[in-house]
């Protein structure tokens, strides 16, 4: 199939954009709730960001090619080519890749402290803070205040990667994440669309793991 020059092809997928966005509007949603003393409301964000983050590991795997971890997640060879301007693909680029991992485990260490964290009163606590012992929870709400400015040093450098490359190479890196086309390079093949199926089984795992964790993680069987 011969593709018009200059035309839009498709570069990312709607569950990958749909979790982009909705994860960024969780997480300031999730400050606000905090900041606002909003404690259940925070707690659920915090769920609900738990299910996004499932989902992107396990679509990582059953996605679309520009989604798959194999396809984006690259070694030193690969980032020397894009700094010597030889790299060509689509999606992100070797160094993206390591800023999209580091944002997604920045994202999950906060989760995972904030599941095992109780407030000061012990009124509210997260759904598997009865696991741990209260020094323990308590420890994690003080980690879990303190870990959001890594998470936010790490946003703030995301917002400056996305400017740089808008000012100094041109490149509009949001409004595909909105659109999910962009022009490709003569040569570079767009996007291979993942399984609708597979979206709707990643997101029914995602739930169920949520789930599952909300219940306070009980044992299998008898």
């Amino acid at each position: 199939m011969i593709r018009q020059a200059g035309a839009k092809q498709p570069v990312w997928d709607l569950p990958t954009r749909l979790v982009h966005w909705t994860l960024a509007a969780l997480i300031a949603f999730s400050w606000w709730s905090a900041e606002y003393r909003h404690t259940g409301w925070h707690i659920w964000s915090g769920c609900a960001i738990l299910t996004l983050l499932i989902f992107r590991l396990l679509w990582g795997f059953a996605g679309s090619s520009t989604a798959r971890f194999a396809n984006f997640v690259r070694g030193p060879r690969a980032i020397a080519d894009y700094w010597r301007g030889t790299w060509t693909g689509i999606g992100h680029n070797p160094l993206g890749a390591l800023s999209v991992l580091a944002l997604l485990a920045v994202t999950a260490v906060q989760v995972g402290l904030g599941v095992i964290a109780q407030d000061e009163d012990g009124i509210f606590m997260g759904p598997l803070a009865q696991l741990v012992s209260s020094d323990t929870s308590d420890k994690a709400r003080d980690i879990h205040e303190l870990w959001f400015y890594v998470l936010l040093g790490f946003i703030a450098l995301h917002l400056a990667a996305v400017a740089f490359y808008r000012v100094v190479r041109g490149k509009r890196l949001i409004v595909p994440m909105v659109t999910g086309r962009t022009p490709l390079d003569p040569g570079v093949q767009p996007m291979r669309r993942g399984k609708w199926w597979a979206a709707l089984l990643c997101l029914a795992v995602a739930l169920g793991i949520t789930r599952w964790v909300i219940a306070g993680a009980p044992p299998f069987g008898p």
